[in-house]
């Protein structure tokens, strides 16, 4: 396995940091001045204009759909283990992926799509996505049942003619809150008499039709996350034309098969980047603080943090590198125990980085003065999209006790929400 980064890689890395410091860091705090002004006017769910500026100057640079690989429609797409070191430095700022139209859900949608989707689908909701003009969101989870084994999902999705009527309530329908979100991808259940893996599917629903209601958004740790949002979403009699439905009924979990695996892995490349980050901070102000006669950095246990954050984010790292590597050569299911594991490891890794760059910082570690507080709740949270940890750790434990028993694993890869 050769990670070392190609010549085109090496240049794109450039140009995307050359953009980071001429476009990104510069305007983080206006970004968020931005969204607080529209809060105190009344409606914080209004698209950031300063994000559709910088749209156009991202795909003049040519860092535009960087995600998706092996896509007519978005010939400058690279591969898994090309894209992942410019997803980690746009995963330095939580709004920058957005610029550079590889945000989530969105890669996650567009790749579904890409990939499950008709002809005539692709040019009504792909063909949008990959030029920026509009966003989605990815509807998995239920408040009543427990997702993280998305065999309990109840809503139901039921064929009417040439429609499917839906009935269901959704929640942590990340990036449902945009006033430009104009799709939805629903998982819901066709078939309850199939087997247990055949009876859910997935299907397209535009967010303005009648009968979707948006019940409310939820906040994470405090943090309402506008105009992204996660919202709870409820749908009644919700009417959509039968050619809505993506590659067929009771076919739900193999597409999830194919859509969370390349998503959890840009959540752990970006996860990488705001290590990396925090880290920064943490040296930074371990620099530039004296306590007790001498600099942070000249005490033992600072720089013990600082090698133990650095060995961390290493290993995750390598191991995000790997899961890339395999995911090009020998497809997501044969390395789906790898996407597992970095799945546990990156997030992991990024809270306890962050955690100690906030100790570093003392109250202001956990003040809106620094990004601390606000990177950790969304690592953090990160734990829990796309699958618990708990259940990517049984998936792994499977995969190890079938090769040292000779016994078939299964379909081991734990299909959850998407984020």
């Amino acid at each position: 396995m050769n990670f070392d980064y190609t010549p085109k890689v090496k240049e794109m890395q450039a140009r995307l940091l050359a953009f980071m410091d001429q476009h990104i860091y510069p305007n983080e705090h206006r970004f968020h001045e931005e969204i607080d002004t529209n809060r105190r006017a009344g409606n914080a769910w209004i698209a950031s204009t300063l994000i559709e500026e910088l749209k156009p100057k991202a795909r003049a640079a040519g860092l535009w759909n960087l995600f998706l690989p092996q896509s007519k429609r978005a010939p400058e797409g690279l591969s898994n283990l090309e894209y992942a070191p410019l997803c980690e430095i746009m995963g330095r700022v939580h709004w920058a992926p957005e610029v550079f139209n590889c945000g989530a859900p969105d890669t996650g949608n567009m790749e579904t799509i890409e990939r499950y989707g008709s002809e005539a689908q692709k040019d009504q909701w792909l063909e949008p996505l990959l030029k920026g003009e509009i966003r989605s969101a990815f509807l998995m989870t239920e408040p009543a049942v427990a997702s993280s084994d998305a065999t309990n999902i109840q809503c139901a999705i039921v064929r009417d003619g040439n429609d499917y009527v839906i009935n269901g309530t959704k929640w942590w329908s990340s990036g449902a809150g945009d006033p430009r979100c104009k799709i939805y991808i629903l998982m819901g259940k066709t078939n309850p008499d199939n087997p247990r893996h055949s009876q859910q599917s997935m299907i397209l629903v535009p967010a303005e039709t009648k009968g979707v209601k948006v019940l409310r958004h939820l906040p994470v740790f405090g943090y309402d996350d506008a105009p992204h949002g996660h919202m709870e979403i409820e749908l009644k009699d919700v009417r959509v034309p039968a050619s809505s439905i993506l590659l067929g009924e009771g076919r739900g979990f193999e597409i999830a098969q194919g859509r969370l695996g390349p998503g959890r892995i840009h959540h752990c490349m970006r996860s990488i980047g705001a290590a990396e980050r925090a880290l920064e901070y943490m040296v930074k102000r371990s620099l530039a603080r004296v306590a007790f006669g001498k600099p942070l950095s000249d005490q033992g246990v600072t720089r013990e943090r600082i090698a133990e954050a650095r060995m961390m984010i290493e290993q995750a790292r390598l191991l995000t590198l790997k899961a890339a590597y395999m995911m090009d050569t020998v497809g997501n299911k044969v390395a789906q125990g790898e996407i597992a594991m970095i799945k546990v490891v990156a997030p992991n890794v990024a809270c306890k980085v962050i955690d100690m760059a906030i100790q570093m910082h003392g109250a202001a570690g956990v003040s809106s003065d620094f990004p601390l507080a606000s990177m950790y709740a969304h690592q953090r949270t990160l734990r829990l999209a796309d699958g618990p940890d708990e259940v990517h750790r049984n998936a792994i434990a499977k995969l190890e006790i079938a090769r040292h028993s000779g016994l078939p694993a299964g379909n081991v890869s734990p299909i959850t929400r998407g984020c």
